[in-house]
């Protein structure tokens, strides 16, 4: 998914940033990941169709875009961690104020849906399809030796092997 442009329709304007970071969470047996505990509502779409967004909410204020990404009944998604801006700038700078426009301002996973204005009603939408207004479009390819590996972030929750695995991915651009 590095490379690729995630893109949002809202009120009618584009809004897109190039996905720079990532990290993958597998299945049950993954215990940082929000199946190890079965299916529940919360959860459901991972258990779905590949390339549905699972939007969910967190400490009470932070929404988060995944992208389902296993044949049905195998629970799995990636956590979009962080994009570069690309389309839309001056409406993302107003949907995400503070330091807008700074560097870093799109480097976590609540900062970018909020400048994307996503949130619950994402939740489910086929990112294949331009018509859920929340897409992925190609982008470019990403050489490989300016791809990182580390382990997730903020799970210290997990045992391990899980707190450890190289399951993060981040793009080094000078771009």
């Amino acid at each position: 998914m590095l490379g690729c442009l995630l893109v949002r329709r809202w009120q009618g304007q584009r809004l897109a940033g190039m996905i720079v970071e990532v990290e993958a969470y597998q299945g049950v047996e993954d215990q940082a990941c929000h199946a190890r505990a079965g299916k529940t509502a919360r959860n459901a779409v991972m258990f779905g169709a590949p390339g549905r967004a699972y939007v969910y909410f967190t400490y009470g204020m932070h929404w988060m875009l995944n992208l389902v990404c296993e044949t049905e009944g195998v629970p799995a998604a990636v956590l979009i961690r962080a994009i570069r801006p690309a389309e839309g700038l001056e409406l993302m700078r107003v949907l995400r104020p503070n330091l807008a426009g700074k560097p870093g301002w799109l480097n976590g996973p609540a900062k970018l849906t909020q400048a994307l204005a996503i949130g619950r009603e994402q939740n489910g939408v086929d990112v294949c399809s331009e018509e859920s207004g929340l897409w992925l479009e190609k982008g470019i390819s990403v050489p490989e030796a300016e791809v990182r590996t580390s382990p997730r972030i903020g799970i210290t929750y997990a045992p391990e092997p899980w707190l450890s695995l190289p399951w993060r991915w981040v793009w080094e651009t000078k771009a």
